[in-house]
């Protein structure tokens, strides 16, 4: 079966914020797809809304089936049903795990540059954020753990990882995931595991992606794994996600944080879920088969043909995380809003002013055009047109 990513769908005006929020631009910035969904998902949606009534929804028992089987396939871990949480995004998860676990003034620890909720997330609790930039080393980005442990404390309660990484595409080995384990064992912390991008993996056999799911019984038993279909099948919209948390005492409290504060998942996300754990693969395979062929020539064209950019190439997401300070702007995301009318994500969101993030989910040629207006506009820099 192939399916079709190369045609451009007309998505301005559709009340999406990829678009619409500043539709003057031309948008490479908040990571959803420009890829029209999985026919599978598209007629379990049709199915659903044939039927004809939307009362208070459930996990029916065919999701539930459905994650079951993924998790089985994808990451050989078998589902406890009782540890599964539904959710209706990953974001309000990060809150509920700050607000359950760092709400006596306690201390929460990430790596930057990371997607920004994670650096917003302690506010909800009236906590304190501790970051460590990740580093550069062996041909990669790295945990720096020598300023990691100068950094955490006995009132560090909890440590945010993004895995894949968002912004940098880091898929972090087994070894690494481990040793952070370890790290929260050893300092006690709850380990919470935002694991969105994790089915967008471009090698998966020289770069597997390895989940907190996955880790040893001892140091899975202090970890949160959250999960959702929503990056990978441009499903992001219908709000669905879950958690998986094996212990019960941690699985008590973060949903004693929930109060009242989140709202039913939406009736139609159940089904959406249900048809990509259960019928998406196919569809998944070619996505991720494009993006890489987007990916290659991203590197390509950003490193051989805009002076004062360089980029690493991702092992995973389509978000490019380009190191923009040679062009010696003040602000790089500002500089090509107005010079090549591109709205990019600005690094200094993510914790690393100096940087943008490209979003190349996209059709080709609709990439390639955003990297012309780039060119174009640091040459017109360069010779000061």
């Amino acid at each position: 079966m192939s399916f079709d990513f190369d045609t451009v769908v007309a998505r301005r005006g559709t009340g999406c914020i990829k678009y619409d929020r500043k539709p003057n631009l031309d948008p490479f910035w908040v990571a959803d797809m420009d890829f029209v969904s999985d026919p599978a998902i598209l007629s379990a949606l049709h199915e659903r809304v044939d039927h004809g009534i939307f009362g208070y929804p459930q996990a029916h028992v065919g999701l539930v089936d459905a994650i079951r089987g993924y998790l089985k396939t994808r990451r050989g871990v078998e589902l406890k049903e009782e540890h599964l949480i539904h959710l209706g995004g990953l974001v309000p998860a990060l809150s509920l795990a700050a607000r359950a676990f760092c709400g006596d003034g306690g201390e929460l620890m990430t790596c930057t540059p990371v997607y920004p909720p994670f650096l917003g997330v302690h506010h909800d609790a009236d906590a304190k954020l501790l970051t460590v930039d990740h580093i550069f080393k062996n041909d990669r980005w790295e945990f720096d753990w020598e300023e990691m442990k100068k950094a955490v404390s006995p009132n560090t309660k909890l440590f945010l990882l993004c895995n894949p990484q968002n912004s940098l595409g880091r898929a972090f080995s087994a070894e690494e995931v481990t040793k952070l384990a370890g790290f929260c064992e050893k300092h006690d912390l709850v380990l919470v595991s935002d694991e969105i991008h994790c089915d967008l993996v471009f090698d998966e056999e020289t770069t597997p992606h390895f989940s907190a799911a996955q880790l040893p019984e001892a140091l899975a038993k202090r970890s949160i794994t959250l999960l959702s279909p929503s990056k990978t099948w441009n499903i992001a919209g219908l709000g669905y996600a879950f958690a998986l948390i094996p212990d019960d005492s941690i699985r008590r409290r973060f949903n004693a944080a929930r109060g009242h504060t989140l709202a039913e998942i939406n009736a139609l996300s159940y089904y959406a879920a249900e048809a990509a754990y259960k019928e998406g693969e196919p569809w998944r395979q070619e996505l991720v088969a494009y993006l890489k062929t987007n990916r290659d020539e991203l590197v390509r064209f950003i490193n051989d043909e805009c002076e004062g950019l360089k980029i690493h190439a991702p092992e995973a997401t389509y978000l490019a995380w380009i190191d923009a300070r040679g062009l010696g702007v003040e602000n790089p995301a500002n500089f090509f809003e107005q010079e090549a009318g591109l709205f990019l994500s600005d690094g200094a969101f993510f914790g690393w002013p100096g940087y943008v993030r490209f979003n190349f989910a996209c059709p080709r040629s609709r990439m390639l055009e955003g990297l012309e207006k780039m060119k174009t506009a640091i040459e017109n820099l360069r010779t000061g047109a």
